[in-house]
């Protein structure tokens, strides 16, 4: 069974890779008409998410979404110090 863990959640997926794709179309359809009640914007990077486990150029932007944003929140990191030394 497929696992899609982001932070501390997982969520199981279907094992079989064409349900894993009608879901995240389901989902990035759901979050493109997000404006409609019940359905909501959540859903967008939800699908994407979905999607990166089967397809190969979503995995890759992804993964190159992932990197900078550690690259950017490092850099952030190295420029303040850290909060302790506020309060000497």
């Amino acid at each position: 069974m497929a696992i899609l863990q982001f932070g501390d959640h997982k969520i199981r997926l279907p094992q079989s890779r064409t349900l894993r794709i009608l879901l995240g179309l389901a989902l990035v359809l759901g979050g493109v008409v997000g404006f409609l009640p019940v359905v909501g914007f959540w859903m967008l990077p939800l699908g994407i998410l979905v999607l990166s486990i089967d397809l190969h150029p979503i995995r890759r932007w992804r993964r190159r979404a992932v990197v900078k944003w550690e690259r950017r929140k490092r850099r952030r990191n190295s420029q303040h110090p850290p909060r302790d030394e506020y309060y000497d």
